[in-house]
Protein backbone atom coordinates (compact mmCIF):
# COMPACT_ATOMS: atom_id res chain seq x y z
CA UNK A 1 0.00 0.00 0.00
CA UNK A 2 1.10 3.54 -0.75
CA UNK A 3 2.05 5.12 2.60
CA UNK A 4 0.65 8.41 1.29
CA UNK A 5 -2.83 6.94 1.67
CA UNK A 6 -2.39 5.91 5.33
CA UNK A 7 -2.76 7.50 8.76
CA UNK A 8 -1.22 5.44 11.58
CA UNK A 9 -1.93 6.05 15.26
CA UNK A 10 -0.13 4.12 17.98
CA UNK A 11 -0.45 3.84 21.72
CA UNK A 12 2.74 4.74 23.60
CA UNK A 13 3.25 2.74 26.81
CA UNK A 14 3.38 -0.99 26.15
CA UNK A 15 3.18 -0.54 22.38
CA UNK A 16 5.58 1.95 20.80
CA UNK A 17 7.66 2.30 23.98
CA UNK A 18 9.68 -0.57 25.37
CA UNK A 19 9.32 -1.57 28.99
CA UNK A 20 12.12 0.88 29.86
CA UNK A 21 10.34 3.69 27.95
CA UNK A 22 12.54 3.80 24.82
CA UNK A 23 11.71 3.77 21.12
CA UNK A 24 13.76 1.08 19.41
CA UNK A 25 16.00 2.20 16.56
CA UNK A 26 14.31 -0.28 14.21
CA UNK A 27 10.91 1.21 15.04
CA UNK A 28 12.14 4.78 14.59
CA UNK A 29 13.75 3.87 11.27
CA UNK A 30 10.45 2.35 10.09
CA UNK A 31 8.51 5.44 11.21
CA UNK A 32 10.85 7.70 9.25
CA UNK A 33 10.49 5.47 6.17
CA UNK A 34 6.71 5.62 6.56
CA UNK A 35 6.82 9.42 6.80
CA UNK A 36 9.10 9.80 3.79
CA UNK A 37 6.52 7.82 1.84
CA UNK A 38 3.83 10.34 2.75
CA UNK A 39 2.32 8.49 5.70
CA UNK A 40 0.79 10.37 8.62
CA UNK A 41 2.14 8.99 11.90
CA UNK A 42 0.93 10.02 15.34
CA UNK A 43 0.12 8.75 18.83
CA UNK A 44 -2.87 8.24 21.11
CA UNK A 45 -2.02 8.04 24.79
CA UNK A 46 -3.60 8.13 28.20
CA UNK A 47 -0.88 10.55 29.23
CA UNK A 48 -1.66 14.20 29.80
CA UNK A 49 0.23 17.10 28.27
CA UNK A 50 3.36 17.05 30.45
CA UNK A 51 3.83 13.28 30.34
CA UNK A 52 3.13 13.03 26.61
CA UNK A 53 5.36 15.91 25.53
CA UNK A 54 8.59 14.09 26.31
CA UNK A 55 7.78 11.38 23.78
CA UNK A 56 5.71 13.37 21.28
CA UNK A 57 8.23 16.19 20.88
CA UNK A 58 11.61 14.98 22.06
CA UNK A 59 11.45 11.54 20.42
CA UNK A 60 8.74 11.46 17.75
CA UNK A 61 9.11 15.15 16.77
CA UNK A 62 5.41 15.45 16.06
CA UNK A 63 5.77 19.23 16.27
CA UNK A 64 8.22 19.31 13.37
CA UNK A 65 5.91 17.13 11.30
CA UNK A 66 2.84 19.30 12.11
CA UNK A 67 1.09 16.22 13.44
CA UNK A 68 -1.28 16.54 16.42
CA UNK A 69 -1.64 13.74 18.97
CA UNK A 70 -4.51 12.33 21.01
CA UNK A 71 -3.97 12.81 24.77
CA UNK A 72 -5.89 11.98 27.95
CA UNK A 73 -7.17 8.66 26.49
CA UNK A 74 -9.15 10.55 23.86
CA UNK A 75 -10.32 13.64 25.75
CA UNK A 76 -8.00 16.00 23.88
CA UNK A 77 -6.28 16.50 20.53
CA UNK A 78 -3.13 18.57 20.97
CA UNK A 79 -0.97 20.39 18.42
CA UNK A 80 2.59 20.50 19.78
CA UNK A 81 3.72 22.69 16.89
CA UNK A 82 1.28 25.48 17.75
CA UNK A 83 1.26 24.46 21.43
CA UNK A 84 -2.52 24.41 21.71
CA UNK A 85 -5.52 22.11 21.99
CA UNK A 86 -7.38 21.67 18.72
CA UNK A 87 -10.21 19.80 20.42
CA UNK A 88 -10.99 18.81 24.00
CA UNK A 89 -13.83 17.40 26.09
CA UNK A 90 -14.20 17.88 29.84
CA UNK A 91 -15.66 15.70 32.53
CA UNK A 92 -18.36 17.81 34.20
CA UNK A 93 -18.75 19.11 37.72
CA UNK A 94 -20.22 15.75 38.74
CA UNK A 95 -16.70 14.27 38.74
CA UNK A 96 -15.87 15.78 42.12
CA UNK A 97 -18.99 14.18 43.64
CA UNK A 98 -18.20 10.85 41.97
CA UNK A 99 -14.68 10.86 43.39
CA UNK A 100 -15.99 11.70 46.85
CA UNK A 101 -18.55 8.88 46.80
CA UNK A 102 -16.11 6.27 45.48
CA UNK A 103 -13.39 7.13 47.99
CA UNK A 104 -15.89 7.18 50.87
CA UNK A 105 -17.24 3.75 49.93
CA UNK A 106 -13.72 2.41 49.45
CA UNK A 107 -12.65 3.80 52.83
CA UNK A 108 -15.36 1.83 54.64
CA UNK A 109 -13.55 -1.43 53.82
CA UNK A 110 -9.93 -0.43 53.14
CA UNK A 111 -7.25 1.98 54.29
CA UNK A 112 -7.57 5.06 52.08
CA UNK A 113 -3.76 5.24 52.10
CA UNK A 114 -3.78 2.31 49.67
CA UNK A 115 -5.28 4.53 47.00
CA UNK A 116 -3.69 7.12 44.70
CA UNK A 117 -5.72 9.72 42.82
CA UNK A 118 -4.91 12.19 40.04
CA UNK A 119 -7.07 14.82 38.37
CA UNK A 120 -5.65 15.82 35.00
CA UNK A 121 -6.40 19.23 33.51
CA UNK A 122 -4.99 20.84 30.38
CA UNK A 123 -1.51 21.61 31.73
CA UNK A 124 -1.80 20.70 35.40
CA UNK A 125 -1.85 17.45 37.36
CA UNK A 126 -3.53 17.57 40.78
CA UNK A 127 -2.90 14.76 43.28
CA UNK A 128 -5.33 14.55 46.22
CA UNK A 129 -4.28 11.01 47.31
CA UNK A 130 -0.77 9.54 47.18
CA UNK A 131 0.32 5.92 47.54
CA UNK A 132 3.41 4.03 46.38
CA UNK A 133 1.89 3.33 42.95
CA UNK A 134 1.20 7.03 42.44
CA UNK A 135 4.68 8.05 43.61
CA UNK A 136 6.24 5.59 41.19
CA UNK A 137 4.08 6.94 38.36
CA UNK A 138 5.02 10.57 39.06
CA UNK A 139 8.72 9.78 39.49
CA UNK A 140 8.87 7.75 36.27
CA UNK A 141 7.33 10.56 34.23
CA UNK A 142 9.15 13.42 36.01
CA UNK A 143 5.86 15.25 36.60
CA UNK A 144 5.60 18.13 39.10
CA UNK A 145 2.01 17.85 40.37
CA UNK A 146 0.06 20.02 42.75
CA UNK A 147 -0.72 18.14 45.96
CA UNK A 148 -4.14 19.42 47.05
CA UNK A 149 -7.41 18.08 48.41
CA UNK A 150 -10.05 17.20 45.83
CA UNK A 151 -12.24 20.11 46.98
CA UNK A 152 -9.33 22.51 46.43
CA UNK A 153 -8.93 21.70 42.71
CA UNK A 154 -10.25 24.60 40.59
CA UNK A 155 -13.58 24.18 38.84
CA UNK A 156 -13.60 23.37 35.13
CA UNK A 157 -10.93 22.05 32.81
CA UNK A 158 -10.95 18.49 34.18
CA UNK A 159 -10.19 16.18 31.24
CA UNK A 160 -10.00 12.97 33.25
CA UNK A 161 -9.37 11.55 36.72
CA UNK A 162 -7.38 8.47 37.57
CA UNK A 163 -7.19 6.04 40.49
CA UNK A 164 -3.84 4.30 41.01
CA UNK A 165 -3.26 1.21 43.17
CA UNK A 166 -2.07 -2.36 43.15
CA UNK A 167 -4.30 -4.47 40.86
CA UNK A 168 -6.24 -6.26 43.62
CA UNK A 169 -7.00 -2.97 45.37
CA UNK A 170 -7.96 -1.33 42.09
CA UNK A 171 -10.32 -4.23 41.35
CA UNK A 172 -12.41 -3.06 44.32
CA UNK A 173 -12.38 0.56 43.09
CA UNK A 174 -13.53 -0.60 39.68
CA UNK A 175 -16.28 -2.73 41.24
CA UNK A 176 -17.55 0.25 43.24
CA UNK A 177 -17.48 2.52 40.20
CA UNK A 178 -19.18 0.13 37.80
CA UNK A 179 -21.87 -0.90 40.30
CA UNK A 180 -22.63 2.65 41.37
CA UNK A 181 -24.89 5.31 39.90
CA UNK A 182 -22.36 7.27 37.86
CA UNK A 183 -24.08 7.75 34.49
CA UNK A 184 -22.08 10.71 33.19
CA UNK A 185 -18.63 9.16 33.05
CA UNK A 186 -16.84 6.66 30.82
CA UNK A 187 -14.84 4.15 32.88
CA UNK A 188 -11.73 2.45 31.51
CA UNK A 189 -8.96 0.29 32.95
CA UNK A 190 -5.93 1.75 31.19
CA UNK A 191 -3.35 -0.46 32.93
CA UNK A 192 -3.61 -3.08 35.67
CA UNK A 193 -2.67 -0.31 38.14
CA UNK A 194 -4.77 2.54 36.65
CA UNK A 195 -8.55 3.00 36.52
CA UNK A 196 -9.86 6.16 34.85
CA UNK A 197 -12.94 8.31 34.58
CA UNK A 198 -13.35 10.05 31.21
CA UNK A 199 -16.09 12.23 29.70
CA UNK A 200 -19.07 10.13 28.65
CA UNK A 201 -18.65 8.82 25.11
CA UNK A 202 -14.92 9.56 25.01
CA UNK A 203 -12.19 7.04 24.28
CA UNK A 204 -9.14 6.85 22.00
CA UNK A 205 -11.36 6.00 19.04
CA UNK A 206 -13.28 9.26 19.52
CA UNK A 207 -10.02 11.19 19.78
CA UNK A 208 -8.67 9.50 16.63
CA UNK A 209 -11.85 10.39 14.75
CA UNK A 210 -11.62 14.03 15.84
CA UNK A 211 -7.96 14.18 14.78
CA UNK A 212 -8.76 12.69 11.36
CA UNK A 213 -11.46 15.35 10.82
CA UNK A 214 -9.10 18.14 11.88
CA UNK A 215 -6.49 16.93 9.37
CA UNK A 216 -9.01 16.38 6.59
CA UNK A 217 -7.75 12.80 6.41
CA UNK A 218 -11.11 11.03 6.17
CA UNK A 219 -10.11 9.35 2.90
CA UNK A 220 -6.95 7.83 4.33
CA UNK A 221 -6.67 4.18 5.38
CA UNK A 222 -6.58 4.26 9.18
CA UNK A 223 -4.29 2.03 11.25
CA UNK A 224 -4.33 1.78 15.05
CA UNK A 225 -2.01 -0.16 17.36
CA UNK A 226 -2.23 -0.83 21.09
CA UNK A 227 -1.88 -3.21 23.98
CA UNK A 228 -4.51 -2.57 26.66
CA UNK A 229 -8.25 -2.15 27.19
CA UNK A 230 -8.16 1.62 26.62
CA UNK A 231 -6.87 0.86 23.09
CA UNK A 232 -9.57 -1.64 22.18
CA UNK A 233 -12.15 0.76 20.70
CA UNK A 234 -9.49 2.47 18.58
CA UNK A 235 -8.27 -0.89 17.28
CA UNK A 236 -11.79 -2.10 16.50
CA UNK A 237 -12.81 1.06 14.63
CA UNK A 238 -9.66 1.52 12.53
CA UNK A 239 -9.48 0.08 9.03
CA UNK A 240 -6.59 -2.04 10.32
CA UNK A 241 -6.36 -2.76 14.02
CA UNK A 242 -3.05 -4.14 15.29
CA UNK A 243 -2.25 -5.65 18.67
CA UNK A 244 1.21 -6.16 20.07
CA UNK A 245 2.05 -9.64 21.30
CA UNK A 246 2.13 -8.53 24.94
CA UNK A 247 -1.43 -7.13 24.75
CA UNK A 248 -4.37 -7.94 26.99
CA UNK A 249 -6.17 -11.06 25.64
CA UNK A 250 -9.31 -9.05 24.79
CA UNK A 251 -7.25 -6.62 22.73
CA UNK A 252 -5.50 -9.41 20.85
CA UNK A 253 -8.89 -10.96 20.09
CA UNK A 254 -10.24 -7.64 18.79
CA UNK A 255 -7.31 -6.93 16.46
CA UNK A 256 -7.02 -7.75 12.76
CA UNK A 257 -3.35 -8.64 13.20
CA UNK A 258 -1.15 -9.53 16.16
CA UNK A 259 2.56 -8.71 15.90
CA UNK A 260 5.59 -9.12 18.16
CA UNK A 261 5.82 -7.58 21.63
CA UNK A 262 6.71 -3.96 22.42
CA UNK A 263 10.34 -4.85 23.13
CA UNK A 264 10.92 -6.49 19.74
CA UNK A 265 10.00 -3.92 17.06
CA UNK A 266 6.21 -4.10 16.86
CA UNK A 267 5.78 -0.79 15.00
CA UNK A 268 8.35 -1.81 12.40
CA UNK A 269 6.47 -5.07 11.86
CA UNK A 270 3.16 -3.23 11.40
CA UNK A 271 4.66 -0.80 8.89
CA UNK A 272 6.13 -3.71 6.94
CA UNK A 273 2.66 -5.29 6.91
CA UNK A 274 1.04 -2.06 5.63
CA UNK A 275 3.61 -1.87 2.84
CA UNK A 276 2.66 -5.38 1.68
CA UNK A 277 -1.08 -4.63 1.51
Amino acid sequence: MDFGKVIFMTDLDGTLLTDDKRILDKDMDAIERFRRGGGMFTAATGRGYAMARRVAVEQLELDKHNMPAVLFNGAGVYDFNRDKFLWRCEVGGFARDYIREITERFGKKYDIGLLGLEVLCEHEVYVPLVNETERMHLDMESVSPKFVLTDEIPEGGWLKFLFAAEPDILDEVERIARCGDFPDVQWVRSQPIFFEGLPKGVDKSRGFAELIKLLGAEDRFSVAAGDYLNDEAMIVNADLGASVGNAHPDVRAAADIVVCDNNSGAISEIIDYIERL
